[in-house]
């Protein structure tokens, strides 16, 4: 006689059709173990990051709360703060001093941003090519960016003397007459433009080195065999194709413009005449030499709303780029 199997049984929980039922209290105990992971993965998350947080809101948040409420008080850093509302910002309307620091931020701007942006690219086309010792090349151009303000500051200032310095040393064996350079009201803004341009090109020159490489092949061939020269090549097809590099390298010399300080600092103190006094330095000036703390924050927080107005138009142009079928077909 064949021998029967032995009857199914079913372990507590499960019901007559062979479903597993809920069981509560394992439940329970799954999302108090979930819970507990959590919440230790979290403490050990804000362990990492305290800080970090820390550094930020102490360095950076809390400084620009402080500054603000700065800005409608005056303080001499001395005795005790007085409230004044928005004199300060009225204040500088009508501060000659002031409207030379603009004037002269902004001439360094134009003439700053636009030949950093066309000799990087000018570099960037001459270096993109498979030449003997093109790597030398692009890192000869890259390392005076590397070089701090304040280094290009102390090096031109030898450099640049009226007296002493080999520029004039070298003009004047070419039959020049010597010049002021930074010690000329006339020059000092142009020759700080000049130096800036030294360091800052090879920026530009990179990041656009980088955006030629990612130009396709196969778009340029395609032009190539259409007959299109190396002139409509430029035209036609690199330069579209960089519109968004150049519109980060514009918001982005910009912001490094606006922010000029260290290189006047170290060679011209602003002078003379005033002729390179520029925003960041007049800032500097009015808060830790004249000791009009709040005038000088007020006049930050001019600056402050200038580069959100820019950094505000730039992200705009970026979406407005996107959103277009030329951006979305990039």
């Amino acid at each position: 006689m064949p021998r029967l199997p032995a009857p199914l049984t079913l372990p507590p929980g499960h019901d007559a059709a062979g479903a597993t039922g809920p069981d509560p209290a394992a439940a329970r105990d799954r999302y108090r173990a979930l819970r507990r992971r959590r919440r230790t993965e979290t403490a050990t998350a804000w362990a990492f990051v305290a800080p970090s947080v820390a550094v930020i809101v102490g360095l950076a948040i809390l400084p620009v709360i402080w500054s603000l409420l700065l800005s409608f008080q005056a303080d001499d850093l001395v005795t005790p703060s007085r409230w004044v509302g928005l004199d300060n910002y009225r204040a500088l309307r009508q501060d000659p001093h002031f409207s030379q620091a603009v004037g002269n931020t902004l001439k360094y701007t134009a003439m700053y941003v636009p030949l950093s942006m066309l000799l990087g690219l000018g570099l960037a086309l001459a270096l993109n090519r498979k030449v003997r010792f093109v790597g030398l090349y692009r890192t000869l151009f890259f390392v005076p960016f590397v070089i701090s303000a304040t280094a290009q500051g102390v090096l031109f200032s030898f450099i640049l003397d009226p007296q002493f310095g080999a520029a004039n040393s070298v003009l004047h064996h070419l039959g020049i007459s010597q010049q002021g350079f930074l010690t000329d009201p006339g020059q000092a803004l142009l020759v700080l433009v000049a130096i800036s341009l030294w360091s800052g090109t090879g920026f530009c020159m990179v990041v656009y080195l980088a955006a030629l490489q990612d130009v396709p092949a196969s778009l340029i061939e395609a032009a190539r065999l259409d007959g299109a020269g190396r002139r409509h090549l430029l035209r036609h097809v690199v330069l579209p194709t960089l519109a968004p590099v150049n519109v980060f390298l514009l918001v982005w010399q910009l912001i490094e413009s606006l922010q000029v300080f260290d290189l006047v600092y170290v060679t011209t103190k602003g002078g003379p005449l005033g002729s390179t006094t520029v925003v960041v330095y007049f800032v500097w000036q009015q808060a830790f030499q004249n000791f009009t703390a709040g005038y000088g924050a007020a006049s930050a927080y001019v600056l402050a709303v200038a580069l959100f107005v820019i950094a505000a138009g730039a992200r705009a142009l970026r979406r407005r780029d996107a959103g277009s079928p030329e951006g979305a077909a990039r």
